[in-house]
C-alpha cells in the first residue's frame, strides 16, 4: 500500500499458518503490476512465463537474463508495496556458483525483492549459493515448466508414490536450505496437503488444490487475456481477450464509416484563424494550392 514500508521476504515467511491465504499474480510491466498490486497482492511474480504469454514463445525455455531484467525492471517502477519476485530463468542457475549468484543479483539490482528458482535437491547448491550473497529464494517443485522435454511435457507430478515422495523431499529440502517459500505446481491435492503440513515456510499452490498456505495465477489467464492456452487449474476472472478485439473491431468500424472522429474529438483553431487560412489559400498562385 501506498506509504506503507514493501512487503518482504520475511513478512511472508511470517504468514505460515496466519489463516489468511497468500495472493501471488504474475506482471510483466508497469501497468499490470499497478493493476494487481491496487488489487492487494501480496506478492507479484515477474515469471518466465513471460516468454509464452508476452514474447509469443511455447514454452518458457527461451526467455533469457536480459529479457527478465528488463521486465522486473518495468514492474518495479510501479513502486508496488507487493514482494517482488523474480524467476531466474532456465540455464541462469544451472551454471557455476558464481555465474549463478550474479545472475541472481542481476534479477535483485533490476528491482526484485527475492529470486524464484525451480528444482529440489538437485538445486540445493545453487539455493545455497544465493541466500549466501543475501538474497532471499523461493523455490518450486513438482511440475517445473523447464523441465518439460525430461518430463515430457506439461504433467501432473506427483501422482505415483514415488513421485509424491520425490515432491515432499524436494519441498523440505528447500525449506530446511533457507528458502522462504515454495511453490507447488500440478500435484495432487493430498500431496500438495503434506507438503503443506511438512515444512515450516509458506507453499504457493497453482493447480494443487486448496490447502496451500497461497495461490498464485497467472495476470492473463486470470483475466482471460490470452485464450489459446487453458490449463484445468485456471479460474477466469474476466475475458479481456473478447472485449479488447471487439472494441478494437468497433474503433475501424467507426473509422471506416467516418464516425470516428467526431468534432468533440478534434481540435479546433479560432474562427478569425481558420477564415485567415482559407484567405491566404485562396490568394496563393494556382499552381502552388495543394
Amino acid at each position: 500500500m501506498a506509504g506503507s514500508r514493501p512487503t518482504s521476504a520475511p513478512d511472508v515467511a511470517a504468514r505460515k499458518g496466519s489463516g489468511t491465504p497468500l495472493v501471488m499474480v504474475t506482471a510483466y510491466d508497469a501497468p499490470s503490476a499497478r493493476v494487481v498490486d491496487e488489487a492487494g497482492v501480496d506478492m507479484i511474480l515477474v515469471g518466465d512465463t513471460l516468454a509464452m504469454v508476452v514474447l509469443g514463445y511455447d514454452d518458457t525455455l527461451h526467455v533469457t537474463i536480459d529479457d527478465m531484467t528488463h521486465h522486473i525492471a518495468a514492474v518495479a517502477r510501479a513502486k508496488p508495496g507487493a514482494l517482488v519476485v523474480g524467476d531466474l530463468p532456465w540455464m541462469s542457475y544451472h551454471v557455476s556458483r558464481e555465474e549463478t549468484v550474479c545472475n541472481a543479483a542481476a534479477l535483485v539490482r533490476a528491482g526484485a525483492g527475492a529470486v524464484k528458482l525451480e528444482g529440489g535437491t538437485k538445486r540445493l547448491d545453487a539455493v545455497r549459493a544465493i541466500l549466501d550473497a543475501e538474497i532471499p529464494v523461493m523455490g518450486h517443485v513438482g511440475l517445473t515448466p523447464q523441465s518439460i522435454h525430461t518430463f515430457g511435457g506439461f504433467r501432473v507430478q506427483g501422482k505415483t508414490l514415488e513421485s509424491a515422495r520425490r515432491v515432499v523431499d524436494d519441498a523440505v529440502a528447500l525449506a530446511e536450505a533457507g528458502c522462504f517459500a515454495v511453490v507447488l505446481e500440478c500435484v495432487p491435492d493430498a500431496v500438495a496437503r503434506l507438503v503443506t503440513d511438512s515444512i515450516p515456510v509458506p507453499t504457493i499452490g497453482i493447480g494443487a488444490g486448496r490447502h496451500c498456505d497461497g495461490q498464485v495465477l497467472v495476470y492473463h489467464d486470470l483475466l482471460g487475456l490470452q485464450d489459446w492456452l487453458r490449463p484445468k487449474f485456471v479460474r477466469r476472472y474476466a475475458n479481456l481477450h473478447g472485449d479488447s478485439v471487439a472494441a478494437v473491431r468497433r474503433f475501424a468500424e467507426d473509422v471506416r464509416d467516418g464516425t470516428f472522429p467526431s468534432s468533440e474529438e478534434t481540435y479546433h483553431a479560432a474562427d478569425d484563424v481558420a477564415d485567415t487560412l482559407q484567405l491566404s489559400d485562396s490568394a496563393a498562385p494556382e499552381g502552388a494550392r495543394a
